[in-house]
């Protein structure tokens, strides 16, 4: 017998085909699973205790949390050193996938996004019914809209090497007890999340803050949450 299983990173596409699936096949015994990091903002963890009241009980399928990463490689994800998705991702799910008998995964890629086949094991068989169903990212966010259903702002990590400046910014202004953390483990480690060079705003999270303090204000910033403006920092968080 097969077991399906799929895969809610908690971003608008993997909703969308999350609740899709169950509205079609409300007597199919899904698992439902994610891959947390412990690093997520409260409004993604609201979100998977949301999803759970309609679906079920969601997997929290980890190993560490990326602080505990952080502290045992006494590194921080960065522009040079991507291990993140690899050891907080990928690895964890293809632990869980391997337990299963005869799994069948399906993952919320769309009809108008790459034909990519994804980055799972030979073993599991993967389907993508955002594809077959023919939804791009209006039928996505009209389903979501006609659902009622809000996607956060931040789906990943509230520290990514890969996030805008905005995104900085508005972790100091709405979580500066998070932002000091992560400012302290540059401190500690002596390295940076972000990239030197990147821009023209310092690389340093100190030196960042000290930008912010002074009125100074990155393009981009939003002061009311852009419900379905998901970046590409990382692609796998972000599904």
């Amino acid at each position: 017998m097969k077991t399906h299983v799929v895969a809610l990173s908690g971003g608008k596409d993997s909703t969308a085909l999350a609740l899709r699936l169950r509205e079609l096949y409300p007597d199919r015994d899904f698992i439902w699973f994610c891959t947390p990091t412990g690093d997520e903002l409260p409004e993604m963890v609201a979100h998977w205790e949301y999803l759970e009241t309609v679906l079920g009980p969601i997997t929290r399928v980890t190993n560490r949390t990326l602080n505990e990463w952080i502290d045992d490689f006494d590194a921080l994800p960065n522009w040079r050193q991507r291990w993140c998705t690899r050891l907080l991702k990928i690895e964890p799910c293809l632990a869980f996938l391997a337990k299963l008998t005869k799994p069948v995964l399906y993952v919320g890629l769309r009809a108008d996004e790459e034909q990519r086949k994804g980055i799972y094991s030979e073993n599991v068989e993967t389907v993508f019914p955002l594809r077959e169903w023919g939804w791009g990212l209006p039928e996505v966010l009209g389903y979501l809209n006609e659902k009622g259903v809000k996607i956060p702002k931040r789906t990943d990590c509230a520290r990514c090497y890969g996030q805008r400046l905005s995104e900085w910014f508005e972790l100091w202004r709405d979580y500066p007890e998070l932002y000091q953390d992560a400012e302290s483990q540059e401190a500690k480690i002596g390295n940076t999340f972000r990239s030197p060079g990147r821009d023209s705003w310092p690389a340093s999270l100190h030196d960042l803050r000290i930008e912010f303090e002074s009125g100074r204000k990155p393009r981009g910033v939003k002061d009311q949450m852009d419900l379905f403006n998901n970046g590409a920092a990382c692609r796998v968080c972000r599904i």
